[in-house]
């Protein structure tokens, strides 16, 4: 099978589409640039229709190289045939490869190679065979001076059956499908910790069994967690009388002394071999399902983490609230600079509110300030309560800020480099008060998993999770595009074709040459050749620049096109840009070739009528009830506004303005049944929420949407 058929099967899309798309991949083009301006090419596949491709084009490889691998090490032992070779060529699942492989794979002294050393093979094929008229007879011709009883010649033989058992790929493939079906996973605590105050925290898990099949990825990944801090044990169960019996149909066709040999090797061979290899097997698929589902999960929250609304380019005074430390407050530009920082203490033990009150009045009028931003740990709602007292010459906005990893920022080297001379304190309201300016520009500086959105982040595989959490940020950046004049390293990198090289060497350009004027310039910048021009270009913007087509997102290659646009309805680029009733005179289809279709001609118009607009919604402030300062104030029954900060596959959680979150659960969402908990919310979300129950020495709070 071929590598298009092989993505066909996988993802029933279009041969042709597959075939043009891999030929992109093979160019070095990125996601985003193919599902942007390559839509002619493709059949107009998305971003994610690509990523299946992608996905799929990995996978073949790999089976590619283990074949070949295999193939070799069939040919180095002298057993390779035309007819193995292509055997080999037809297996499309790597599952059924390696049980073909396995009886060619080299092996250790295990009892059945020591058994077929002191020659006892003959004896397990002709007990295999079922077909011995003398049995005892058959057997002590095998006894030697290594296998000197008739005991030990049978003990050899039933290792050899029991390997060759264990190597037959139809016995292999049924019980797979038992263990699909039928294995239930079962816990039990171990003793010694059971009153441990951390293992508490898996209790429901201390006695516990559910169908594999069945089993939710959250309770999966828990119950994981909690073996491997060795809180409890974990075992997969099936009914063994019934496989044995199923395995025994396949092999035993008489009742003769041979069967009860072959019903012996088939016992030993399921208890160790097939049994161990195979519900390890099966509990590994389960476990990478599981990663598979949290991994969407966490990489649907970051998407809309990432692209959370804005609040653009603001004077904003940005507050890290606290007690005994203070509160640090920052000054930023509307460029994000830091231009002014100090502490103020309104708060106990201090409680200097009369000199805390002056200052943040102070500041707002020297620096102009537009709106505040206060990150929400400690101290945040009494800091909230305190900036909303005060009296300004204009009408400023307040904001919460959700602050997870802004301390991660703050000790980190990105930090460092951009903030030598102040401490983390500083940094990390510096990061509240860019998260609110622009929160995508900001958030990329940070580990995805420091974030907070999520579960189950360290337990899942790291590897894919990296991946898809830096697809999301790549799709993010170049879905709304970065001003090149003003971007970070960080988030530079992001830009189809860039990566942290040429980011680097963007910023060094400008440092030394000044604001780029137009995106020719682009091809100056050392490293960035013809390909990763093509492949960046139209994700980076220049704003006021000397064509205004560079703050847009239609490609340099597409500019010959609006330049005759322009002409065919007498006009000139500058006066199209964003007139409507201009654009509108144009005859799209004339502008048809074999290059460029409707699709790219579509995209070119609708930018022309927005140009650089950023597709992302402004910021609103959120106003918690100023009656709730803590757990101890809630009372079951009250209705509540909230945000979602958190979506996990079994609810979402609710920040009330408080420490805790509250847990909406499923089943609490709508009246309705609900699969998938992002079909109801989504992250930032202002929803009124119903309190349940409260749980203040567990500090658990239950919520319910459901209460009309």
């Amino acid at each position: 099978m071929n590598i298009v058929n092989y993505i066909h099967n996988a993802t029933q899309l279009s041969k042709v589409a597959i075939e043009k798309t891999l030929t992109l991949f093979d160019e070095a083009c990125t996601i985003p640039f193919i599902a942007r301006y390559r839509k002619e090419v493709t059949g107009n596949l998305d971003e994610v229709e690509l990523s299946q491709i992608l996905k799929n084009k990995t996978e073949f490889e790999a089976l590619i190289k283990r074949k070949k691998v295999i193939i070799k090490a069939v040919k180095e032992q002298g057993l390779l045939t035309s007819e193995i070779e292509d055997k080999i060529a037809t297996f499309t699942n790597i599952n059924d490869l390696e049980d073909f492989y396995l009886p060619y794979k080299k092996k250790r002294s295990t009892k059945a190679e020591i058994a077929k050393k002191n020659g006892l093979e003959p004896l397990a094929k002709m007990i295999m065979s079922q077909n011995i008229t003398n049995f005892n007879a058959t057997v002590n011709r095998f006894i030697n001076s290594e296998i000197d009883t008739v005991e030990k010649a049978l003990e050899g033989a039933k290792h050899i059956m029991a390997m060759w058992i264990n190597e037959r790929s139809d016995i292999r493939n049924s019980l797979r499908q038992q263990l699909k079906n039928k294995a239930v996973i079962s816990a039990k605590v171990v003793k010694k910790i059971e009153n441990d105050e951390n293992a508490l925290k898996f209790k429901d898990y201390f006695s516990y069994q559910e169908l594999l099949n069945k089993i939710p990825s959250h309770r999966l990944l828990a119950i994981l967690r909690a073996e491997n801090l060795g809180f409890i044990k974990v075992n997969l169960q099936v009914d063994q009388e019934d496989i044995i019996k199923g395995i025994s149909k396949r092999i035993i066709k008489s009742n003769n002394q041979c069967a009860e040999q072959i019903e012996k090797a088939i016992l030993y061979s399921y208890k160790n071999h097939l049994f161990p290899s195979l519900s390890k097997e099966a509990l590994n698929l389960a476990k990478e399902k599981a990663d598979d589902k949290a991994i969407a999960i966490f990489a649907k929250n970051l998407k809309q983490l990432l692209l959370a609304p804005p609040l653009g380019e603001k004077n904003i005074l940005a507050i890290d609230p606290g007690y005994r430390s203070g509160c640090k407050i920052v000054c930023l530009n509307k460029q994000g600079d830091l231009v002014h920082n100090e502490t103020i203490y309104p708060h106990p033990p201090q409680k200097e509110l009369i000199k805390a009150s002056k200052k943040i009045t102070t500041l707002v009028s020297a620096y102009k300030i537009d709106a505040i931003a206060i990150g929400n740990g400690t101290a945040s709602r009494e800091t909230e309560y305190f900036i909303k007292k005060l009296r300004f010459n204009s009408d400023l906005q307040v904001f919460i800020v959700n602050e997870a990893g802004a301390s991660i920022y703050s000790a980190s080297k990105i930090a460092r480099d951009e903030f030598p001379n102040y401490d983390v304190t500083v940094r990390g309201a510096v990061s509240i008060g860019r998260r609110l300016a622009d929160p995508l520009a900001e958030l990329v500086k940070i580990d995805p998993k420091a974030i907070g959105v999520g579960q189950y982040q360290h337990d899942v595989n790291q590897a894919k999770l990296k991946e898809a959490l830096d697809s999301v940020v790549e799709s993010c950046v170049n879905n709304v595009g970065v001003n090149v004049n003003t971007a970070s390293v960080q988030l530079l990198s992001y830009v189809s074709g860039i990566g942290n090289s040429i980011a680097e060497n963007i910023v060094d350009y400008r440092e030394k040459n000044g604001a780029l004027t137009n995106r020719n310039q682009l091809k100056e910048i050392p490293r960035l050749g013809a390909k990763a021009f093509e492949q960046s270009a139209g994700f980076l913007r220049i704003k006021n620049g000397e064509n205004p087509l560079d703050n847009s997102a239609v490609h340099p290659e597409s500019y010959a096109i609006v330049s005759k646009m322009a002409k065919s309805i007498r006009t000139k680029i500058y006066e199209l840009i964003a007139n409507e009733n201009l654009i509108d005179k144009i005859e799209v289809s004339k502008f048809i070739t074999n290059e460029v279709g409707l699709p790219t001609l579509n995209d070119i118009i609708n930018e022309l009528k927005k140009p650089g607009i950023d597709p992302r919604e402004k910021a609103k402030v959120f106003t918690f009830n100023k009656n709730i300062k803590s757990i101890n104030d809630l009372r079951e029954g009250q209705l509540l506004p909230g945000i979602v900060n958190n979506i996990t596959n079994f609810g979402c959680f609710v920040d009330i303005g408080i420490k805790e979150s509250g847990l909406v659960h499923i089943s609490n969402l709508t009246n309705k049944f609900v699969s998938d908990v992002t079909e109801v919310v989504s992250l930032h979300q202002q929803v009124i929420v119903k309190v349940l129950e409260v749980d203040i020495p567990r500090k658990r709070i239950q919520l319910s949407m459901n209460y009309k």
